[in-house]
Formats: structure tokens, sequence, C-alpha cells
């Protein structure tokens, strides 16, 4: 069978599709947002197709797996194991790096560990072999009278009882073992617990440092490298231990390092992860200027936050005021008042008065409870571990190099320097023969991310820092790797996040995976990659439930020609978006200097207020690096909000002009099918006041509060106001059934008897926007807060659909709309980051003409976008690049989008005039 063919859909809004997606070819899923391409792609092909792979293996098996909902429809024949590759699915996890993730970090792991060449972490120089001799002479060289122990290790970190090894030691006549740093008898053995990580030493003698020991100490430190392979350790009674090794040492600091391993790589085991941060890279501690973000409040005003508390201020009074008598400042003194030594004694703590400081008290503080912990954790920044600067691993670790590059040098270099690098190796003898497997993994995994656009990030970037786009291009290069055939790969927006310029290395990518011989299908709006399409299915007419239906089926050259496509329309030129006739003038402008977070170079930028200002470049150029971890986390910081490492930057103009900044991104209005776009809103606030206020409700003594279905009272109890209840069926997936006591409606039978208008409330939630705003038409709020929602084209929405089920574009909207619904916005600056994703052609002019509308209120407008007709309608435009990662970070052209256009040496000016050209 060369199709998928589909019957009967009515999953969400689907309305009784019957389609074939063509096998083995690149299949493109096009139409305005909410039409039910995300419920086809994903909620019907892969779940059903993931559904039936896992429903093959085992009961036992199926356990651990996820179960996917089995989808409304009738039939589906054809399918084939599938691949899901979303967009939100990034991993919250610190510990999960791009490396771990493309699993390119477990080869380096392995590389350096059997190809690396240690070197002394403090003074520099190789390390080498250490001779028997040379270990006996070292001992003897320490103070006469000293006593020791000398222990060959045997087991480092490693779980079981290892009873086997202990009995066999107490056999050849050891009575002594270190077991997790303690000494213990073998006499009786050792209880060790099976599922801990265990350390074991065997104790080979006990010594007591003398001019006649010499015989007696080689032969125990023979016995000892015989039993520890070449490895002992000298315990120093009442002092420390010193490691010696036959593999290496330092000959002048006579450090000797563990045999290099692939563990000692791993900053998940205790081996290798640095011992001041775990492994994890970065360390929290408290802010001052989030602890006292008002300098004009003293101390006894509040100044310092936290202490506004009575309970805190008064424990640490009487040692504020003795600060204050030797560093001449009272507790009514203004923190802005203090000089800089006062105000670092306050904070830091001052030892001659037994002082811990602000900060120290902080952490003390965390001690007093869950309820104090969740307090305090609001004035916690994050910042690299100080013991090893972001590297996540121990001394000896880093110190481990191959052609003078650690491990961390590797992981910080962008992949397209990594891969460079890696390139040029060249190793002979035994080293070649174990290198040449090893580097080839290496260049194919690099060289996938580099076909998929990323070679501007690094191995060793947390994967929670990565956007949706980023994150899923880099599962993208992971399945590139895996060589399948056979499998329908499902996407949701791979080109999110691309740069015009890298369109064409993401289409090969795709292209590659499907020539192999799988299913390619991609849920996408980009005009490049629909023209690129085998294949292309369109839903729509409209979103919601106006949406659902299958518009068109075939390829591009019939889609231009269909006359009831909307996406041809666009492609052909029949619709298009046009660019302003005329560009706003600045009302003043936003400044900041020396910008060097991330790859910007000391970049010094301008931005427009009272204007629409859009921020581009090729991906990896340095955009959010600019936008959200500088502009964005400063402003933010001085208007008192937490945020997480602000970038670096020299110094800001300006800041006073926005009172406010508002970040208006696509994540959920809401986590829980409770939240829905009345909540959210405020309008069910007052539709619910008007219930309370008629007649019958009066009578009954109903108040507002028994309008909702979240709180006891109005709600149906048996569903708990869900209006469904989930059914659990172990090995099979939950199901939910419809409330039989109130038919899903989700209130009890006493208040749906309350009416307005002859509808009652659960009637109110059934309505689209369109039908309530004509149904309240007597209320002046609700008419505005309901036109505003119809002006950001959301008219189809159902007041009481679940936020669960709107997409990224309908939530982002939905926020938009919030604020349109404000009456002024003077002073009040909006960030949105790449907004259009999950927005068809059609809703991208809808979404500019909502911009646009703002900045008509008072704000300013300052999005990142690469979308061709966004950067055309901005009033001026910010280009960075030239490259990405290390080879960007500077603004190559700034100015009005015909500025723009003209310049030569602008990526995205070269893309903008091929597009006004048509």
């Amino acid at each position: 069978m060369n199709t998928i063919h589909i019957q009967g859909a009515r999953q969400h809004n689907l309305k009784n599709l019957d389609l074939d997606i063509p096998r083995d070819q690149l299949v493109v899923v096009c139409g305005p947002s909410g039409s039910g391409k995300s419920t086809l792609a994903f909620d019907i092909v892969y779940a059903e197709g993931q559904r039936r792979y896992v429903e093959s293996l085992s009961a036992y098996a199926r356990q651990f797996l996820p179960q996917l909902d089995k989808p409304e429809v009738e039939l589906i024949e054809g399918l084939s194991p599938a691949i899901s590759l979303e967009q939100g699915t990034t991993s919250k996890n610190p510990r999960s790096t791009v490396g771990t993730v493309t699993e390119i970090y477990d080869f380096l792991r392995v590389f350096f560990a059997r190809l690396g060449t240690p070197y002394c972490p403090q003074c520099g120089r190789p390390i080498e072999p250490q001779t028997s001799d040379e270990i006996i002479t070292d001992i003897l060289s320490l103070e006469e009278t000293t006593r020791f122990l000398l222990l060959a290790p045997l087991v480092e970190h490693k779980k079981g009882t290892h009873t086997d090894l202990l009995q066999k030691l107490k056999k050849q006549g050891f009575v002594r073992a270190s077991v997790n740093g303690q000494i213990v008898p073998l006499d009786p053995l050792p209880v060790l617990e099976k599922n801990k990580r265990h350390t074991i030493l065997l104790v080979v003698d006990r010594l007591v440092v003398k001019k006649d020991m010499r015989k007696r100490l080689a032969d125990s430190v023979e016995l000892g490298l015989q039993y520890g392979e070449g490895r002992i350790v000298v315990q120093i009674v009442g002092g420390g231990e010193i490691a010696y090794s036959t593999e290496a040492v330092c000959p002048a600091c006579k450090i000797s390092l563990p045999k290099p391993s692939p563990q000692l790589f791993s900053f998940n085991s205790p081996q290798g992860a640095c011992p001041a941060c775990s492994g994890i890279g970065s360390v929290e501690y408290f802010e001052p200027d989030l602890l006292a973000p008002n300098k004009g409040l003293s101390l006894s005003q509040g100044g310092i936050i936290p202490w506004k508390k009575p309970r805190i201020f008064e424990r640490f009074k009487e040692d504020l005021a003795r600060l204050g008598k030797a560093h001449g400042f009272t507790l009514t003194t203004p923190l802005a008042d203090f000089t800089p030594t006062a105000r670092n004694k306050l904070f830091q703590g001052d030892p001659a008065t037994n002082w811990p400081g602000v900060l120290t008290l902080m952490e003390q503080g965390q001690s007093y409870g869950s309820i104090w912990r969740d307090e305090l954790a609001r004035f916690r920044q994050t910042t690299d571990c100080s013991a090893c600067h972001g590297a996540r691993l121990r001394p000896e670790a880093l110190a481990v190099k191959v052609h003078q590059a650690s491990i961390q040098d590797l992981c910080s270099w962008s992949i397209s320097r990594a891969l460079a690098w890696i390139e040029q190796l060249d190793f002979s003898g035994t080293k070649a023969k174990i290198a040449t497997p090893l580097l080839k993994e290496l260049r194919h995994r690099l060289s996938f991310l580099v076909n998929v656009g990323l070679d501007y990030i690094n191995l060793g970037r947390n994967m929670s820092t990565l956007s949706g786009g980023e994150a899923q291009r880099i599962r993208l290069a992971g399945q590139l790797g895996s060589g399948l055939v056979g499998v329908t790969y499902v996407l949701d927006e791979p080109s999110i996040g691309l740069h015009p310029s890298d369109n064409a290395r993401l289409i090969r990518t795709l292209r590659s995976l499907q020539e192999r011989g799988n299913t390619v299908l991609v849920v996408e709006h980009d005009e490049p990659t629909i023209r690129a399409a085998d294949h292309i299915l369109e839903l729509g007419p409209g979103s919601g439930f106006l949406g659902g239906e299958l518009i068109y089926s075939g390829d591009v050259k019939g889609l231009m020609a269909c006359p009831h496509s909307l996406t041809g329309k666009y492609l052909r030129g029949e619709l298009s978006i046009p660019k302003p006739a005329t560009r706003r003038s600045p009302a003043g402008f936003l400044k900041v200097h020396g910008v060097s977070t991330n790859n910007l170079k000391d970049v010094d930028c301008s931005i427009p207020l009272g204007s629409l200002v859009c921020v581009t470049g090729v991906s990896g150029s340095g955009k959010s690096s600019l936008v959200m971890d500088s502009i964005y986390k400063h402003i933010a910081l001085a208007r008192g909000l937490k945020v997480e490492r602000p970038g670096n930057i020299k110094g800001a103009e300006g800041l006073e002009a926005v009172e406010k900044v508002i970040l208006i991104d696509q994540t959920p209005i809401g986590r829980t099918p409770r939240s829905n776009p009345a909540t959210y809103t405020k309008v069910f606030d007052e539709i619910r006041k008007i219930f309370a206020t008629t007649k019958e409700a009066r009578q009954r003594g109903y108040a507002p509060g028994r309008f909702s279905f979240n709180v006891r009272g109005g709600r149906c109890e048996a569903c708990q106001g869900d209006g469904q209840i989930r059914v659990e069926m172990h090995f099979l997936p939950d199901v939910f059934v419809t409330c039989e006591v109130c038919g899903g409606k989700r209130y009890n039978r006493e208040t749906l008897d309350v009416t307005y208008r002859g509808k009652n409330i659960a009637d109110v939630l059934a309505m689209t926007v369109r039908q309530a705003r004509k149904f309240f038409e007597a209320y002046p709020l609700l008419d505005r807060r309901l036109g505003v929602l119809e002006d950001v084209g959301l008219e189809y929405l159902r007041l009481g659909q679940p936020a669960t089920t709107l997409s990224g574009g309908e939530a982002q909207r939905i926020k938009i709309s919030r604020e349109l619904g404000k009456k002024r916005l003077p002073g009040t600056l909006y960030i949105l980051d790449e907004p259009t994703t999950g927005l068809h052609m059609h809703e991208v002019g809808k979404l500019i003409h909502v911009m646009n509308r703002l900045v008509d209120k008072g704000a300013s407008v300052l999005v990142i976008e690469h979308n061709l007709d966004v950067i055309g309608a901005a009033d001026y435009v910010i280009d960075l690049g030239p490259g990405g990662g290390e080879y960007g970070g500077t603004i190559v052209a700034r100015g009005t989008p015909e500025a723009i256009a003209r310049d030569t040496h602008s990526a995205t000016g070269k893309f903008l005039r091929e597009h006004w050209e048509g």
C-alpha cells in the first residue's frame, strides 16, 4: 500500500475527513492557525502509528512507555511506526545539554579517555608515569614519625554488596579495608547496600616513617600496586591523602591524576562532576539588587524587602545597630546614602562586629521551612560556578587534552569550529586505530547539526536555553544519524527560528530523510517549504469550528490553481500583505552600550520608542542575546522583577521612559482545561456578575462565585466542574467520559436553572466570541473586551474552550487582546519573540495590524522575527550578523526596511528585496 488511508476523522474540530497521505514523500500540511493541522498530523497519524507499535509489545514493556489516546477515526490503513519531532518538548533538566541529547558528548568522553594526554592542573606540565622506586622515595621524604595507612583502590563508586571481593580479601589474610571513607574490619564482613554506590580501598599496611623502614615499605608498595592495578593511596593519620600511580605524575607538583576513563569526563558521575556545583555548572546566590531595589528607603522602612517581615527584622535589629555604629549609619539612613564600604559590610558581613551580612542571613533564612524557602526564592539568581567556571567537571578531567584542547574547549566552541578541529586531527600507530571509528562518528553527528542550520550553537549549551525550533532541529539531526527507513516522521514547523538564508539547508535535510525511504509529514506555513513539497494538504477554510475541512490535496501546481485555497492565493500573488506607505518617527530612544552577552561583540544599540522595531539576522547571530537576555532582563531588573542571568552591558540610557515591560510569547494561557479565553481575559468575571444580578439568582441568594466551575457550590461535584471523568485503564490509555450527572455542562441543576435572556451559564460558555458579543451588547465593558478578541481574529473561539486546546498563535493573540483592551499604553514596551510561529500567511497580516494598534495607543513594540512581511512592516530594523555564533554578534545594518533592502552587506536585505520584487 503506497498511501496512508484515513477515513472518518472526527478528532477535535475535524469534520469526518476522508483523505490519503502518500507514503515515502515529503508532505506538507498547511492552513490557518487552529484549522486542525496538528490534530491530523500529531493526534491521528503519529498517535495511532505509535500506539499500534506499542501495542505490539508485551504488557510488561507497555507499562514503561507513554500511552497515547486512540484517535476518533473510523479507519486508518497503511501506517508505519511514527516518530514525532515537536517544538514544545525542550528539556528543563539543567544537566541536559546539546552534547548529551545528541550523544556526541558520549563519544567525546571515550575519545578523551583513550586518546587524551593528562596535564598537571597546577603547573600545566604533561603528567609522566612514576616508578615504584620513585613512589617509595617520595613516601620516605615525609617527616619522620609520620603515621600513615597504605591503601590500594579496588572499587570506585560502584553499586553492589561486593561480598565476594571482601570475602576473598579476608581469605588472603587482610584484616581491614576503607569503605566509603571509614576504616572497617573484614571480620565480620561489612554489609553494604546493594543499590548504593560504594568506594573500597584495601588497607595493605599501617606504617610509621623511620630510617630503617625501606624494605618493609617496598614490599608493601609492590603489594599495594599489584592490588590497586598501578595505584596506591597514602592516608596520613590526622592529615590528608597522597595518591600515587605508575601511570602518571607531575614531576614538579607531585600530583598524580586518576587514569582517564569515560566516567572521569561525565558531569553526571561523582568521578567527573565538579565537587562545588555537583556537575550543574552554576550555583544560586542572593542578588543584592533584588533584595534592595529601592535605594531611597532605609532599613527601618523595609529597604531590604524580606525584612519587611517583622520576625526577621527584629531578630537582627541589634546586630544592625552595632554594625551601623561601626560604619556611620543608622536604621533610618536611606540605603542610597551608605558609603560603598558600609554597603559592602551590610551585604557581605563584618567580622569585626561579628555581623554575618545580609546575604549570609538570607542563606540561613532558607532553613526556616518550605514557606520561607518559597518566599526567599524570588531573590535568588544563578551564576557560573566559581570552581569550574561553568565547565561542570573537576580539574582532573579538564586537565586531559588532545592536541592542546580539553573536552571543555570542544564543548564551548561552535559546532562548525569543533567540526573543523576534528577534521584536521591526525594520529599515527596504535592511536590511529583507536581514533578512526571515534572520529568517523563525531564527524557524522556534527555534520548533521550543521546540515539542519545549527552550526552556530555549542555542545555545552543547556537544552533549556534553546528555542522550540532549535530543540526540534537537534532531534532531527539525531534522526539523520539513526539511518532508519520505513518510518513516518511528523514535524511541527521545523523552519521556526531559521533565517531565509538557512531554509535551503533545512529542505535538503528533510529531503534526505524522505529519500531514504521514509514518509516526512510536516506541519508548516513557510512558503519555500510548501513550494518544495511533493504533496500538500490544506485544511480550513477558517479556524476552530470554522475549520476542520480538507480544502486541497495535491501538488504545488494544483494548489496555486485552486480557487478555494487561501494558501494558493498568497502563493500566486492574488493576496499579499502591503508594506506601509510611511514609517513612524521615534518618540525617543532606549540605548544600551557595550553589550557583550553570549556572542555579542561590545554592541551599542539604540531602540526607537513609540515605534514598531524588528530585530532580525541569521540564526545564532545574537538576536535573543540582545533583546531577551540584555534589553528585557535589564529593564525588568530595574523594575524590581526577578530574572535569571541578565546579560552583560556596560550602561543604559532612557530606562526612565519605559514604565512597564511586557513579554508576550506563545506559552499557553493556562496549564489545565479549567483555564479558558473567558477566564484569562476577565470576561467571565463580568458574566458571573450579570448572572448574579438576575431576579432568580437574587431570590436564591446566589453570589457571582456560584457561577464558577472552580469552587464548590455551583459546580457539579460528580466531576468537580470538569465536565468529564477520567477512567484509568492501566495497560491501555486512560479514557475520558462525559459526566453522566451534569451531561458535560460542569454545573449542578440548581445553578443551570438560573438564566439570563433564556440562556444559562453553560450555554454562555458554549458561545463563540462573536455570538457572546452580540448577546451582551448592552454591557459596554464586555462589548469592548469581546470586540478586541474579534479584532485580533479570534471571533470563532468559544468562551469556555479549554486553554490546552489552543494553538500557540491563538494563545499569543489572546494575550495581545488583553493589552489592546487598555485605553492608553504610554511608557509600555512590548517584546515579542518570533510571534509569527504557527501563523498562516493571512494571519501574519492580522498580527501586523494588531502590533500597529499597540503602537498607536502609545506603546513601543520590539519584535524578533525572520518573517519578511513583518520586517517590511516595521518602522525600524536592526539586522545582526554577519554569521551565527562566533561569526555573528555585530550589527550589520540598521534603519528603515528600505535602507536594509539597499544594504549589500545585509543577508536580510537581499531576501527583502527579492520578496518585494516578487
